[in-house]
């Protein structure tokens, strides 16, 4: 193949566990280049994918990927992410597909378009696919052939889209098709490479094999063995166009979880639940209880206590992540930008400053006279501080949910560090209650004691966010 270089892996060593999987590979694909992994199940196949996306730690050994102009850019080495790999296609072996996503969605994701945006070019492939009546039904409605074929589209459609060459990594994507939809994609692999792009899949069909340029044979441990292959398939007419091809984003996340939380709000149902089950019974212990004796920091604890929940309760998206690999989808193609973009998007930062009001009025009602009227006006001071720490929590709970890290287990101990700033703005509204509210920036006052708790959150989410990779 005469095509220009699009991907290196030089030296590479992988183990899994204590298992080494991959043992001194070398190899290099061009565009234009069809390659097969093939070999027996836990030979290292899947693993040799995902240590062409990056994500996957090196005991030795480099990821290349190459520029337009040919230049050569580091994207991983033993040391840990150099950068951030380009635009490529993806299928991964378990889908990589939430359920609550419909098809239309997911192709459009994949693509970073919106519905409003030649949406229509999708409609003709659909229906090469079998998928074009399936165009609104959630993933979940799918069956496993049709939810396959989906995510294979997916990892083709980059390519289809896209005028400059790029790398298309495809796992095991004939597992759970038919006969007819494995036809169909052995010829839009021929026709993408035609094109100038790369590609590389795992397969144990011997039909698929055919139409790969290059076969590599894979054991576990051992040295590749590469032979020629037949370059069978038919180049077939596919939709063109350059009008919707752009790089996945953060925005594209965003705009996915809001759908995704708006469709099914678990998010909101599972920390509203909890949080006034405790307003609930904060109010019935304080009841019947003579505020003016009761110690004014366990009254204003009880007040964001509520609030505080809502922040600390695991967030939803990581159970969406973890389904069929979705996450592994989003982090292949955001890269680095993936940890904290998700720390933000799942924190609780809706909730609490309407709940701490809420709680005011509850818990104190009529009983405000005893207090400081500057408090309903400050009261979202250490509401506002408190989004800081949901945005902690969450990162730790993301970092623990990732167990791949040989630190996750012990990441949940850091949770303990948020009680401090939790307490510090505790302080902050008792101050507030009994003295109003003061800009003196003195150690005591209610605006050191906020900023001492945004800075300990802060802390714990740099920590959580950038953790080196085990």
């Amino acid at each position: 193949m005469d095509g220009p270089l699009l991907l290196e892996l030089d030296g590479l060593i992988v183990s899994r566990g204590t298992r080494s999987v991959l043992n001194n590979i070398n190899f290099r694909l061009k565009g234009g280049e069809i390659v097969a992994l093939a070999g027996p199940n836990g030979s290292g196949k899947t693993t040799f994918i995902e240590s062409c996306t990056g994500i996957v730690p090196f005991i030795e050994g480099n990821l290349y990927y190459y520029s337009e102009s040919d230049e050569k850019i580091i994207i991983r080495n033993k040391e840990g992410r150099n950068s951030n790999i380009p635009r490529i296609g993806l299928t991964l072996q378990n889908d990589g597909i939430c359920g609550e996503e419909t098809v239309e969605e997911k192709l459009l994701s994949v693509l970073n378009m919106t519905e409003n945006s030649n949406s229509n070019l999708i409609d003709p492939i659909l229906s090469d696919w079998g998928l074009y009546h399936r165009k609104s039904n959630r993933v979940s409605q799918l069956s496993g052939g049709l939810k396959r074929r989906l995510s294979v589209l997916s990892g083709l459609f980059p390519a289809i889209f896209s005028s400059k060459s790029m790398v298309v990594l495809l796992d095991e994507p004939s597992e759970g098709l038919d006969n007819e939809a494995c036809k169909i994609l052995a010829n839009w692999i021929k026709t993408i490479s035609s094109r100038g792009h790369g590609v590389i899949f795992t397969s144990h069909d011997s039909n698929l094999i055919k139409c790969a340029d290059r076969i590599i044979e894979l054991e576990e441990n051992q040295l590749i063995v590469e032979k020629l292959g037949e370059s069978t398939g038919e180049i077939i007419k596919i939709v063109e166009s350059e009008l919707v091809m752009r790089n996945i984003s953060i925005k594209s996340l965003i705009n996915w979880s809001v759908k995704m939380e708006l469709r099914n709000p678990i998010d909101t149902i599972n920390r509203l639940t909890p949080a006034l089950v405790a307003l609930l019974v904060s109010f019935s212990l304080l009841g019947n209880i003579n505020y003016e004796t009761l110690d004014i920091e366990i009254i204003s604890s009880f007040i964001l206590l509520p609030a505080f929940i809502t922040c600390v309760i695991s967030p939803a998206l990581i159970n969406r992540f973890n389904e069929a690999d979705c996450g592994k989808w989003w982090y292949i193609n955001l890269g680095s930008k993936f940890r904290p973009a998700s720390s933000l998007i799942g924190a609780s930062i809706i909730l609490p400053l309407p709940l701490t009001y809420l709680s005011w009025f509850i818990l104190i009602g009529d009983k405000s006279v005893l207090y400081s009227n500057d408090v309903v006006i400050w009261l979202w001071l250490p509401a506002l501080c408190m989004l800081d720490l949901a945005i902690a929590s969450s990162a730790l709970h993301f970092l623990v949910s990732d167990l791949h890290r040989s630190q996750a287990t012990s990441g949940s101990l850091l949770l303990i560090f948020l009680v401090w700033p939790f307490l510090e703005l505790s302080g902050a509204l008792s101050t507030i209650m009994t003295d109003g509210m003061s800009l003196s920036l003195e150690i005591g006052s209610p605006l050191i004691s906020c900023l001492f708790a945004s800075l300990t959150s802060i802390l714990v989410w740099l920590v959580a966010v950038f953790l080196p990779d085990a």
